[in-house]
């Protein structure tokens, strides 16, 4: 019995940790640009926690994170962050809604501005629960800001790649240390 709770316990934890984000090029293969239709290119989507969006632009545009209201009127009053370099990660970190602009007013104006809806990871959902069910309350207080979260495309950090192969390793990984440890877990019982 104790061998079959260590067994859960060590498929459990291997599917947790083979859970991966998945990288976003906003606006495909136009990037973050006028000619883009990001209604269109949002509507596909479905954004969960831990994923990354990478917004590719020229030195004509920026990529403005913004409250609600900065995104309906195009404004960039109360930025949350702003990046001009040209290739922009921004991690989702946490739930709800995120609004990006182009800092250039006549681009903005034009449709040049994202909104997302980040949902709660379904993989972190305790067993047993509706998918999206909450784990705990969000603190908006907590949240790490987006200012933080921002980073230079040129050097970006370690959990994000411009190839296809983001994350494949840690799957890998994951399953490999599962299957490390029934193997262990069986020779000890024999």
């Amino acid at each position: 019995m104790d061998n079959l709770l260590i067994l859960s316990v060590v498929a459990i934890l291997g599917t947790l940790l083979s859970a991966e984000g998945a990288v976003y090029t906003v606006g495909n293969s136009a990037g973050w640009d006028i000619s883009a239709d990001f209604p269109s290119w949002v509507r596909n989507q479905t954004f969960y926690v831990g994923d990354v969006l990478v917004f590719q632009y020229n030195k004509y545009h920026t990529v403005n994170e913004v409250d609600k209201s900065g995104y309906d009127n195009c404004s960039t009053d109360n930025t949350l962050l702003t990046d001009s370099t040209g290739n922009t990660t921004v991690p989702l970190t946490a739930p709800g809604n995120r609004y990006f602009i182009c800092g250039v007013l006549t681009h903005c104006l034009g449709g040049m501005k994202l909104a997302v809806t980040v949902e709660r990871n379904r993989t972190l959902s305790p067993i047993g629960a509706p998918v999206g069910a909450p784990l705990s309350p969000f603190d908006p207080q907590s949240a790490t800001s987006p200012a933080s979260a921002i980073t230079d495309g040129n050097n970006l950090p370690s959990f994000v790649s411009r190839s296809s192969e983001f994350g494949k390793g840690y799957g890998v990984l994951s399953w490999l240390f599962t299957l490390g440890t029934l193997l262990m877990v069986l020779a000890v019982k024999l």
